[in-house]
């Protein structure tokens, strides 16, 4: 038995739902799909979500005020009626025709957690989205064999988990970027165990440069908020590792002086037609070293 949680915020979910229903019923397992709109302001969006409803085994539910991914993610677990959660984002589509029958077949094993992976359409976006597109393929598209190196890495847009362990994990509600890093300590902290398989699904929803980089630096903003409150450990991501060495021989001062006379130099070329993966993880190491330094 199978609940199916995706939680929205101006975006249009009714081609997701329609397919997940329908690789439900074939997959004969018992299903429902619960989608919960966080206070969208697009009204078009919520017009055609509302749609959902028509749908067999399909609810369509909204709330009253924005109160975030992960506190809208915590109602749909309340709300669901089975044990096991599939938490999707709402910008993704399953890359394959099996994908509920793929993970129906793990529903009764001994694991806490079953990760399906996110992949990238191949062909490249318009410049303006280029940045996301590039990073995606090459931080987050990731096969099972290179997953299961760091199983507690988990990327929560396509994530199978029991209730009872979501319970656990998922108790900080903040209404902010990056929490994912905080579900993965947790997740370790607890001991769950993890099964990593191919089952992925397409992340569609590519932001522009500017808007990539600005939630970015706002996830990097939650890492230090996080650790400066002893909620995950300085080595969490290795974000943290890289500053930590850094610090060890005394060259923060000197990396903040550099990335700043060049900042206008890097965030260019971040928006241009050939963006550098390498100097947008030091432009975002900076902005940490300026966090810490400041603190």
């Amino acid at each position: 038995m199978l609940s199916i949680l995706i939680p929205t915020y101006n975006y249009n979910t009714l081609l997701l739902v329609k397919t997940l229903q329908q690789q439900a019923i074939e997959s004969k397992v018992v299903f429902e799909i619960l989608v919960l709109d966080d206070a969208s302001t697009d009204k078009q969006c919520s017009s055609e979500n509302k749609k959902i409803n028509a749908l067999d085994h399909c609810s369509y539910l909204e709330n009253e005020k924005n109160i975030g991914r992960t506190a809208t993610r915590n109602i749909l677990a309340k709300k669901a009626k089975y044990d096991w959660l599939l938490f999707l984002d709402a910008d993704v589509i399953p890359l394959n025709e099996d994908y509920i029958v793929t993970y129906t077949k793990e529903l009764n094993n001994k694991h806490d957690v079953i990760s399906g992976g996110i992949v990238y359409k191949g062909q490249r976006p318009e410049q303006k989205q280029l940045l996301r597109w590039i990073y995606g393929h090459k931080k987050e598209s990731k096969s099972t064999q290179i997953r299961k190196k760091n199983p507690y890495n988990i990327i929560s847009q396509n994530v199978l988990i029991q209730k009872k362990m979501f319970k656990k994990v998922n108790v900080l509600e903040a209404n902010m970027y990056g929490l994912d890093i905080f579900f993965s300590f947790k997740l370790k902290e607890f001991k769950a165990t993890i099964l990593h398989i191919e089952n992925p699904t397409i992340h569609l929803g590519l932001e522009s440069t500017a808007v990539f980089i600005e939630k970015s630096l706002g996830a990097i903003q939650t890492t230090f908020t996080l650790e400066k409150n002893k909620k995950i450990d300085t080595t969490a991501r290795p974000l943290q590792r890289r500053y930590n060495q850094l610090n060890s021989i005394g060259l923060t001062a000197i990396f903040i002086f550099v990335c700043n006379r060049f900042e206008k130099q890097i965030i260019a070329n971040l928006k241009s037609k050939h963006p550098s993966i390498i100097l947008f993880d030091l432009y975002k190491l900076c902005f940490y070293c300026k966090l810490k330094k400041n603190a």
